[in-house]
């Protein structure tokens, strides 16, 4: 296991097992009961790893790549990749049950409504939705540029597509969109606020984009160093966790919001690299952050004391929660998962 590090009494994180994917982890997600995690390997290799054990169920693959996982429900994973398929897998035996094709040869995101209801996908300009038994829905009208990204809004249940120019809401019973945020620029992430109240945006311009649709009130922030794509709420809808540099900067947005407000900084990954992931506990009050550094560091915001420190070989590529809040996996760029239990 590698070199784990806790301060000032903080919560301690025990390695419980590490297991082999792919050369690269792109994409990590947990099964709602908390029992597997499904990883994603950017060479095409999508594998279910039992939450006590880390053995793998190895599953149908995507030729060229994969670029993301989601979980159904508890015993189906999707997958999505660079061979214009989503693919729906059986968590158990690691069998296919469905191939799904997603309207362009490079499927970016595939996300899965909080109730279940509904699976979308998004390739090149194409955003399809489809009910869990692989019924097309809604082959939505393609959008002006590249989708780069694709999620559920928490209050109404709209699924926000962003893209350059801004970001387009869609209701599951119509073809038309629900609503529109424009912005002349790029948007690279999308993460709404847990009550819905704001979304945040990560962008190629080095900003941070905050939209509050109640009002159609928006600002931005700047100072970041790159490229934005890394964005985390917790699960109060008060902070707000940000990338794009070496540090990870935390927005209070409670009140009427982060403007006219300074950020919390907090140091502790190398001044040369840079944030590649972020993951709020659920429920919970820690905040983890990884880098290219190989370091994942735990925090408590407000206070921008390092809790612990776990340093791997290889940079830092994803970090996800199990949703008892009771585990953190971490991936790297060597092709590894590991799972830490917190306590």
């Amino acid at each position: 296991m590698p070199s784990v590090s806790s301060w000032f009494g903080g919560p301690r994180l025990t390695g419980v097992w590490r297991a082999a994917v792919d050369d690269h982890v792109i994409a990590l997600a947990w099964a709602p009961d908390s029992r597997r995690v499904a990883a994603a390997g950017a060479g095409g290799a999508v594998a279910a790893l039992a939450a006590d054990t880390g053995a793998a169920v190895r599953l149908a693959g995507h030729a060229g790549g994969a670029t993301a996982v989601a979980w159904v429900d508890v015993g189906t994973v999707a997958s999505a990749g660079q061979d214009g398929r989503v693919r729906l897998h059986d968590a158990a035996t690691g069998s296919e049950r469905l191939a799904l094709d997603a309207g362009a040869r490079w499927v970016e995101k595939v996300v899965v409504s909080p109730d279940g209801a509904y699976l979308a996908s998004a390739a090149g300009k194409t955003v399809r939705l489809w009910a869990p038994d692989g019924r097309l829905l809604q082959d939505y009208p393609g959008h002006a540029s590249t989708v780069t990204d694709l999620a559920w809004r928490p209050d109404t249940g709209e699924l926000t597509a962003a893209a350059y120019g801004g970001v387009t809401l869609w209701a599951a019973d119509r073809a038309e969109p629900a609503g529109r945020l424009e912005w002349k620029g790029s948007v690279l992430r999308l993460a709404w606020a847990p009550d819905g109240r704001f979304l945040a945006t990560g962008d190629q311009d080095a900003t941070v984009h905050f939209w509050v649709p109640a009002t159609g009130a928006d600002l931005k922030m700047f100072g970041y160093r790159r490229k934005v794509t890394e964005l985390a709420w917790d699960h109060s809808s008060r902070y707000l966790a940000t990338g794009g540099g070496f540090r990870a900067t935390v927005w209070d947005c409670s009140g009427r919001g982060p403007e006219g407000t300074r950020p919390l900084a907090l140091d502790g990954h190398d001044e040369t690299s840079k944030v590649s992931a972020l993951a709020f506990q659920p429920r919970g009050a820690l905040l983890a952050s990884g880098a290219d550094d190989g370091r994942v560091i735990l925090w408590r915001p407000p206070s921008p004391r390092p809790l612990a420190e776990v340093r791997f070989d290889a940079p830092v590529t994803q970090a996800a929660w199990s949703p008892d809040g009771a585990r953190v996996a971490v991936a790297t760029d060597a092709g590894e998962v590991i799972a830490f239990r917190v306590g």
